[in-house]
């Protein structure tokens, strides 16, 4: 199963004290919109989301279709067959992607701590 790129997704309270912060540490801005409250951050293998505003909790989030650059992959697990394996190995998912779509989508699960890991595609599978 190949979940995709992975990154920490932190629920901030202040997406500039929490830029400037992680710049401190040798964080990038590699995308995102500050304007929106969001930005993606990078450190040699290292890569964070700061959302204000958008989730409860922190998060652990894997992104099928891309790799560590945000570029699409050629081949890729579509996050729908991701869902129909998870569901099929017993695990109960907090939301679902629409199997009968195509295209960006996500899931949403919750770890035996509480965690929660979000799987969220944002580009069609290409077509073989």
């Amino acid at each position: 199963m190949r979940l995709g790129n992975f990154s920490v997704s932190l629920a901030v309270k202040d997406i500039a004290a929490s830029r400037a912060f992680y710049e401190k540490l040798g964080f990038s801005a590699i995308g995102g919109d500050p304007a929106q409250n969001w930005l993606i951050m990078q450190n040699e293998t290292s890569t964070i989301g700061l959302f204000q505003g958008m989730f409860e909790k922190n998060l652990l989030t894997f992104n099928p279709g891309w790799d560590r650059n945000a570029k699409q992959l050629a081949d890729f697990d579509d996050v729908r067959e991701l869902q129909r394996t998870l569901q099929a190995r017993g695990l109960t998912l907090s939301s679902a992607a629409d199997e009968s779509s195509t295209g960006p989508a996500s899931l949403m699960l919750i770890d035996p701590d509480g965690n929660p890991i979000l799987l969220d595609q944002h580009v069609p599978k290409p077509a073989r």
